[in-house]
């Protein structure tokens, strides 16, 4: 009888598969497997084969990119489709300064700001002191005695050098750089003749072979073990070759990733010469912080490069579906934390030739214009001619919740330790993945399930959903708005008011307004109308067809309207707040609208269930909650 095979890392089963192959041999026929010194070597044996089949298992799943777990092969793997993983990323802050040169007798006409260490914290950030520093010299012209140095960037971390020297004797010579936690945009590489040399030449690094000629001085890296990076240069073919002798002087910033966004304190601790080679010690103003630290980042987890390795190596270094940008806007833009891609044939009316492109950065809502232009310039590199790129604005897409908990009171300590408790929850829920990015969905069953499942005291709850939009307003001109939600709209009356709005002012009426909807008679569009509030529950409508309203589409149009106030604003920015019921409640970020839950807009009761707790079992006094929306007519 052969041993069979196994088809799994049971060890009982391979004991016993064991133990009948011996038996159904003949010379074992009078053994006891279970009492004798047998069963000892049986056990030794299955434990034998159990690790060397957990072995061969694991080793197998380290040779696929879906199955590795170790961070080394994960990255092995995706270095053989040319995937070079995101390092850490240093916090980054903008700072301006002058220097006062009136007093020097040397008289300069330039200074520089050396490159290496330029600032510390002045204080204690989250426990943790961090120095700031820059990859290259910075030159500025003296005018009029004063030197100034505006909106420099300057990197969190400490800024290190190591050398090299070429020996084309050694064929397998490699330039490994000693330290993890490398923010590989700030590698600087600079290449001598000899160490003796005066003659320099700068290396930059290069992420793929496009444009990239014989001669081109460029290096590549790739990560190694341990999370530090290898250096890699041309062979004359793509790059230009090192010869021997070559002395490498390599700079780079070794940084603590995200821990540091948020500094917005500093001292300066930086080496200042002027054009004469003299230090300059004095006549240094106190450094103004244009922009905080931010966009620190920690390096590319092992579930992002299994993620994206695949992606763009199917793209091929080309960005033709919306796909293919959505893979490659990660790789140009590590602070991106969410993308959405769609094209201009998708819009209604159609632009056709254009791809639309909302990001999401991790630290922030907005991009800043230089980093759209800076994202559009790269792209050109991998878009086909004929493709128009447009990056536009985040658009949230708010979800807002009405809550009744019902719970039992013998089984909860108190009713506000229990909404603490529920809260929390909800909180966790919001900050999760699964709702901050585009294309999320907001599932309504798990959200009730989540409230139930927070305390066994819980006996049930009525939830009502609703949707919102922030719409951002030009004051004093006319503009006309489109406020899109992507989701259908309900309505709850054909006789209007189903969308409710903050307060506005228009040009020519003191009143403060609000807007609403007047469905047609055939439910899928309407028309949009300003009203005042004589009382709160007294509305007159003041203009008629101010807009129209698609309910199947989810979108408000606004015809040409002068806004002249709004009573609400975000960060000085006027904004007029709408809200729609959805008719799903389960909600989802269409295209370009990044899907949040907004607890600061949401309310949740507690609810003393009296039928549970046994204090009105006949239900007499039993609190109904109506499981439909209603409420004031405007949003204060």
């Amino acid at each position: 009888m052969a041993l069979v095979n196994f088809t799994n890392l049971d060890f009982d089963q391979i004991k016993t598969s064991i133990r009948e192959y011996l038996r159904s041999n003949s010379e074992f026929t009078d053994y006891d497997f279970e009492g004798s010194n047998l069963s000892v070597l049986i056990d030794t044996l299955a434990y034998n084969t159990y690790i060397t089949s957990y072995n061969a298992n694991m080793v197998s799943n380290e040779v696929f990119i879906d199955s590795a777990t170790l961070r080394e092969n994960v990255v092995s793997l995706a270095r053989h489709i040319g995937y070079v993983p995101r390092s850490r990323r240093s916090a980054r802050a903008e700072i301006s300064f002058t220097v006062d040169t009136t007093d020097f007798g040397s008289n300069p006409i330039t200074l520089t700001l050396r490159k290496g260490i330029v600032c510390t914290t002045s204080q204690a950030f989250g426990r943790e002191s961090y120095t700031f520093t820059i990859p290259d010299d910075i030159t500025v012209p003296v005018v009029d005695g004063i030197a100034s140095f505006s909106n420099i960037t300057i990197y969190e971390g400490t800024y290190l050098t190591q050398n090299f020297t070429v020996d084309a004797n050694n064929p397998n010579q490699k330039f490994t750089l000693t330290n993890p936690n490398i923010d590989t945009s700030t590698i600087r590489v600079i290449v001598k003749n000899t160490q003796a040399s005066s003659v320099t030449r700068k290396f930059t690094l290069a992420n793929n072979l496009i444009d990239v000629k014989s001669t081109s001085k460029v290096f590549f890296i790739q990560e190694i073990e341990d999370q530090r990076y290898e250096l890699i240069f041309g062979d004359n073919v793509f790059g230009k070759k090192l010869d021997n002798l070559n002395y490498l002087d390599v700079s780079y910033t070794v940084c603590n990733g995200e821990s540091a966004n948020g500094v917005f304190v500093f001292n300066f601790n930086g080496r200042i010469a002027d054009n004469n080679g003299n230090v300059v010690s004095s006549g240094i103003s106190a450094i103004t912080t244009n922009t905080e630290a931010r966009n620190g980042a920690e390096i590319e987890s092992v579930d992002s490069i299994k993620k994206y390795a695949t992606r763009i190596y199917s793209s091929q270094n080309r960005a033709v579906t919306t796909s293919d940008f959505e893979s490659i806007i990660p790789t140009i833009y590590p602070e991106t934390e969410s993308v959405s891609a769609f094209g201009g044939e998708d819009l209604n009316p159609p632009q056709y030739g254009k791809v639309f492109i909302s990001i999401k950065p991790s630290n922030g809502e907005l991009l800043s214009n230089s980093a759209k232009s800076n994202i559009k310039n790269i792209l050109k590199k991998y878009s086909v001619a004929g493709i128009v790129t447009e990056i536009i604005d985040l658009k949230y897409l708010y979800v807002q919740y009405e809550s009744n908990v019902y719970y039992n009171e013998n089984l909860s300590q108190s009713a506000s330790a229990l909404k603490t408790k529920i809260l929390q929850n909800i909180q966790s829920y919001e900050d999760s993945a699964e709702l901050n990015k585009y294309g999320a969905r907001f599932k309504y069953s798990k959200f009730l399930k989540l409230i139930d499942d927070s305390d066994d005291s819980i006996t049930s709850n009525i939830t009502k959903i609703t949707i919102s939009r922030n719409a951002q307003v030009a004051l004093n001109q006319f503009a006309e708005y489109e406020i899109c939600f992507g989701n259908q709209f309900h309505i709850k009356s054909m006789s209007g008011y189903n969308i409710k709005s903050s307060g506005f002012k228009i040009s020519g009426l003191s009143d403060t307004l609000y807007l609403s909807d007047l469905p047609n008679s055939d439910g899928k569009t309407g028309s949009i109308f300003f009203f005042k509030l004589n009382s709160p529950t007294e509305p007159v409508k003041i203009i008629q067809n101010a807009g129209t309203i698609d309910y199947v589409k989810g979108e408000i149009k606004l015809n040409p309207v002068n806004f002249v106030s709004t009573s609400k604003t975000i960060s000085g920015v006027s904004i007029i707040k709408i809200n729609a019921i959805p008719y799903s409640n389960d909600v989802i970020g269409l295209q370009d609208l990044y899907l949040q839950l907004d607890s600061s807009n949401s309310s949740l009761d507690m609810i003393s269930d009296d039928i549970s707790s046994g204090t009105n079992s006949s239900g007499s006094t039993y609190t109904v909650t109506s499981s439909y929306t209603n409420g004031a007519l405007v949003i204060k």
